[in-house]
């Protein structure tokens, strides 16, 4: 077993969480309706046995919003891909996260100079009713493609739901995304409304972007009309954008909100999946997978009711917005921010989950470890006492940062780190109320998910390999955007096992049961034929105050493989030999002399996905 987990939890749950824990009340309505199932390790087994009853069972206990009940659960039910799920059902993915209709706080948006707005639910719902008639005067319609170029505010919200009411198919990019970027994406699915912000803020500075909304509202013949949020300025000039009308102008009228009824795998979102080559892949998602996925991370594994706050630090480009936005399903009280996490000061994120009181915080490992860098102690500046859960994903979190939380934001917090991505838009590994906290290591494998960890083609524990998934599950994707035959999506997925999910992940499977995750597969370095995990080396570099963010890569070097390790360092810092020595020593001591770069590179910047 790697030396990265331990023995000993680091947090147990407390009586009380053990007791009302939405995953021990599911338990325990399995039981009664005739499942052997008393704990959260034969309910784990059973949802992967018997994938027919686990999703059924939760249908009904999530409660989920349908005109028509399915007429089997799953078809092709060993078909990977090519299984179907809950056929003949008919339900629209809106109509449950709106299925709340009353004074209950649904957002709480935030961002940088911008005054908060909230809404209830009961606005929500009428917002949302606004704006799918706005777009069923459009003339859009059921399988019509709608992009969002947005910031993370409400409206964005707003849109996405008016969107998938009427049946037509969302898909974002951040407002930072060039031209370019935008347009990769965006033209290969021919959106025939695009919703723009005018601009937005970041560390303080202000970033207008109505040129590249001309640019890509010209650039894409499909758009019919361009509707211009005002993020930036009250009032922006709009003339230049062909087609174009305000925010408001577009929610000037509102007709009865109609939820359209579709089947279960209708598509819902188109996501985007950058490679080392090409245009990104535009991956669709359905209505249905999506939703019961999320209902199960959020009610089971998140452990998510009405009077809880959640936040997730993200951006519209990033799959987890979708995650964060599907809780308005589970009726609690999302909150929205846009802009730098640490503008105006450092304490900026601590200092808003005190102020709104954030029961859920999540965000990203490299989130904790900036902070742990910059030496905050939320847990003494901030009052945190209502916090329970800490998310964490993005990248694999360090043991050290692991060891942070609980030292310096809360003692009694429990950690979720969870892994999956855009390819399944939710999580393979991920929280578990119910199970301790072990130091670098994922609570569980998610419900329903049959995870495993392959050496050559063979499961293995206690030793690194390939984390795959052996059994369909609900959201995986309908597919490649414009791909009839599946090429691509199945050379992506299914190619270097037959049958089996491949998720470019290199893993492991602990004593414990928990999960470590080391990195992408494809960045596992491989010196003198040793099998060595970036994620390895950025936890230590990350210990070293004069590198601000750093980039490690394996180089063919002499019929070997050598660690090559790039360094952006801080202003008026530069790479001197004791800081080289330092890096290596570090490295050497916490890791191995294995992980130890043969050459460090100081950079001006590092590239980003």
């Amino acid at each position: 077993m790697t030396v990265m987990g331990e023995h000993e939890p680091i947090w147990r749950p407390g009586d009380r969480v053990r007791e009302e824990a939405n995953m021990g009340v599911f338990i325990d309505w399995v039981g009664r309706k005739g499942a052997l199932v008393t704990d959260y390790s034969s309910l784990y087994r059973w949802s992967i046995d018997r994938p027919d009853l686990f999703w059924s069972f939760f249908w009904e206990y999530s409660g989920i919003v349908s005109s028509r009940r399915w007429d089997r659960v799953v078809a092709n039910a060993d078909a990977m891909p090519g299984a179907s799920w809950f056929e003949g059902a008919r339900l629209n993915f809106a109509e449950n996260l709106l299925r709340f209709d009353d004074d209950r706080l649904a957002i709480i948006a935030c961002a940088e100079d911008r005054p908060e707005r909230r809404l209830t639910y009961a606005d929500l719902h009428a917002e949302v009713a606004r704006c799918a008639a706005f777009l069923r005067r459009s003339g859009i319609g059921k399988g019509d493609r709608v992009a969002g170029y947005v910031a993370n505010g409400a409206e964005a919200v707003i849109a996405m739901l008016a969107v998938s009411s009427i049946g037509a198919i969302w898909s974002s990019c951040s407002p930072e995304f060039g031209v370019k970027g935008v347009m990769e994406r965006f033209a290969q699915i021919e959106p025939v409304v695009l919703f723009a912000v005018d601009g937005y803020r970041y560390n303080g500075k202000r970033h207008g972007i109505m040129d590249r909304v001309k640019a890509v509202a010209k650039g894409i013949p499909s758009i019919r009309k361009t509707v211009i949020i005002p993020f930036l300025d009250e009032s922006p000039r709009i003339s230049k954008v062909r087609e174009s009308l305000l925010w408001e102008d577009a929610m000037a009228e509102t007709a009865e909100l109609q939820f359209e009824q579709l089947p279960f795998d209708h598509p819902l979102f188109i996501l985007y999946s950058s490679g080392t080559t090409g245009k990104p892949k535009c991956i669709v998602h359905g209505a249905g997978g999506t939703l019961i996925q999320h209902l199960k991370e959020h009610r089971l594994h998140t452990d998510v009711v009405r009077d809880d706050t959640l936040f997730f630090f993200t951006t519209c480009g990033w799959m987890m917005w979708n995650w964060l936005v599907s809780a308005l399903a589970s009726g609690c009280t999302i909150v929205l921010y846009d802009g730098s996490p640490f503008y105006p000061s450092a304490h900026a994120m601590w200092n808003m989950s005190d102020r709104l009181g954030i029961t859920i915080f999540g965000t990203s490992a490299r989130f904790i470890a900036a902070c742990a860098k910059e030496g905050l102690s939320p847990g003494a500046d901030q009052d945190l006492s209502a916090l329970r859960i800490l998310l964490s994903t993005g990248s694999p979190l360090a043991p050290e940062g692991f060891d942070y939380v609980y030292r310096s934001i809360k003692e009694d917090v429990q950690l979720s780190s969870m892994s999956g991505g855009t390819d399944i838009i939710s999580c393979f590994v991920l929280g578990n109320p119910l199970w301790p906290v072990y130091r670098g290591e994922i609570q569980c494998r998610g419900l329903g998910m049959a995870v495993d960890v392959y050496d050559e083609g063979k499961p293995v524990r206690g030793r690194q390999g390939e984390l795959v998934c052996t059994r369909p599950f609900p959201s995986m994707p309908l597919g490649f955007w414009n791909e009839p035959d599946d090429s691509r999506y199945r050379s992506a997925y299914f190619e270097r096992f037959e049958g089996v999910w491949a998720h470019g992940d290199h893993a492991e499977i602990t004593d414990n049961d928990g999960i470590i995750i080391f990195g992408r597969s494809d960045a596992v370095l491989n010196p003198g034929g040793v099998r060595i995990g970036t994620s390895e080396i950025y936890g230590q570099v990350e210990k070293i105050d004069e590198i601000l963010e750093s980039l490690c890569i394996g180089q063919r070097w002499e019929g070997d493989v050598r660690i090559v390790l790039f360094v952006m360092l801080r202003d008026g810092v530069g790479l001197s030999r004791e800081l080289e020595s330092r890096i290596r020593d570090t490295i050497r001591k916490n890791a191995s002399p294995r992980h130890v770069p043969v050459r460090i590179v100081a950079v001006p910047d590092i590239p980003r996905t």
